[in-house]
């Protein structure tokens, strides 16, 4: 079967309500990257130097050489930029992603993290891009990059992000089991769960936009300004979020050799008062956020449409276009994924099929659903479904007056256009439905199918709601 492998559908218009610690309106998270000594460089074994995230515009690796001006850049965030960050956030909840490698060579600046409480995720083993890395490599890698950052700083990384990360990154750091967090994702402005085979792995999604990184790239940022103008934008509208009862979280992502440069920490020091000034502002590190989720969302596994096998997907969704299993048959062989697993998304697949099917295959549909009302009804031959359906509307306790009403009117609509009167009669009582009956019955036959087509799926729509989120 076809299935599609990313998940488009996320929180849909209903995120859940974070409810942070206190009841605040958001939760701000600052990350310090702590890369350097952990970049490509010939003296860690790489094979050429680093052209990443440096003020060298439009640096290129040079193969099998040094590079003295981007190695003292990166020796710029070691020696001066991490001690003017660290002078201003020391008070604070920060989450620091450290490169493993480059951990192992910043001894003093490990201790001043761990005694200025910060959370210590990993980073990685080096700053290097793992997009061709063999998947053994790179689990080799992951799990080298646990037990040196535990060696170095003392105790196991519970966050976990790479950042030149490979489509196998989030699933081999999930089965490790090592992690209460990933971040290697950006697709949400709350955390959310995945199923990584038996496991279920939170991620916490990270930032490239509120993230100096964006002064080292093409339309990026230029001056520090630029950078509080940003970030003050994404708290106020995540903050108006919140207090209109959608609390989100606002990561903002640091470089020691980027926003450590003094024309641009002040921007820096500016968000932070300006967050400071607001009620209701949570400064958390990622693990606390983790926790917290956790806690509070803890993920309930369960049967998703779009994971079915052939039969069962039939077995549960055949009946939802009135005795058509085929319908069920032609919407599995879709390419389905996580957006079909909700009422809606479900519905739109199985309406594919209806749609595209001849006028009469769909007249078989129409033809398949009782009379409202009618001879099954009375001995209780309908399905399950049409069945509860005709009883919410009381069309299952009609007067002997009402019942003859109904028979007549079922009598001369089927003559006339060749199908039963069909309406979902969940969307209206009993006086509604003898109303649009009344209404409708007169209609030519073409008005009337299209009509009755457009019922079939409000029913069907209204079926899958009692199944589906």
């Amino acid at each position: 079967m076809t299935r599609y492998p990313r998940d488009m559908q996320g929180y849909g218009p209903t995120p859940p309500d974070a409810q942070w610690p206190g009841g605040a309106k958001i939760a701000v998270q600052l990350v310090l990257n702590y890369e350097e000594g952990g970049e490509n460089n010939i003296l860690h074994g790489d094979a050429a130097s680093e052209a990443f995230l440096s003020e060298i515009v439009g640096a290129a690796q040079w193969p099998g050489q040094r590079h003295a001006n981007m190695e003292s850049i990166y020796e710029y965030g070691a020696r001066a930029g991490f001690w003017r960050l660290h002078r201003l956030m020391k008070d604070l909840p920060v989450t620091v992603y450290g490169v493993a490698t480059a951990l192992a060579r910043s001894p003093v600046q490990v201790a001043a993290m761990i005694e200025a409480g910060w959370e210590m995720a990993t980073h990685g083993l080096k700053w290097i891009e793992h997009k061709d890395m063999a998947e053994d490599a790179e689990r080799a890698a992951i799990a080298e990059a646990i037990r040196l950052h535990t060696e170095v700083t003392g105790q196991a990384p519970r966050g976990f992000y790479c950042g030149r990360s490979s489509e196998n990154t989030l699933r081999l750091a999930a089965e490790t089991g090592q992690f209460a967090y990933v971040a290697d994702a950006y697709a949400d402005d709350l955390p959310y769960w995945m199923e990584v085979g038996d496991r279920d792995q939170l991620t916490v999604p990270y930032t490239l936009d509120a993230n100096d990184m964006r002064f080292a790239t093409p339309q990026g940022f230029n001056a520090g300004a630029q950078f509080f103008d940003y970030l003050k934008a994404s708290f106020d509208a995540l903050y108006r979020e919140g207090v209109e009862g959608a609390p989100k979280m606002l990561s903002v992502g640091l470089h020691c050799r980027l926003i450590g440069r003094p024309g641009r920490v002040e921007a820096l020091r500016q968000f932070i008062e300006y967050a400071q000034s607001h009620e209701g502002v949570w400064f958390a590190t990622r693990e606390q956020i983790a926790d917290h989720w956790a806690a509070t969302h803890p993920h309930q596994r369960r049967a998703r449409p779009s994971q079915l096998d052939r039969e069962t997907f039939v077995a549960e969704y055949g009946s939802i276009f009135e005795h058509s299993p085929w319908i069920a048959e032609g919407a599995h062989a879709l390419e389905l994924g996580a957006g079909h697993d909700t009422a809606v998304g479900l519905h739109n697949a199985l309406a594919r099929i209806f749609r595209s099917a001849s006028d009469a295959q769909r007249l078989g549909v129409l033809q398949a659903h009782p009379d409202l009302a009618g001879k099954l009804a009375q001995a209780k031959r309908l399905t399950a479904e049409s069945s509860s359906e005709q009883a919410a509307a009381g069309l299952d306790a009609l007067t002997d007056e009402e019942r003859e009403t109904f028979t007549q009117l079922n009598d001369h609509y089927v003559e006339k256009h060749g199908f039963p009167f069909i309406i979902a009669v969940r969307d209206h009582d009993k006086a509604g439905i003898l109303a649009a009956f009344k209404r409708r019955i007169d209609n030519d036959r073409d008005t009337e199918f299209a009509e009755a087509c457009r019922q079939v799926e409000r029913i069907a729509q209204l079926r899958l709601k009692d199944l589906l989120p």
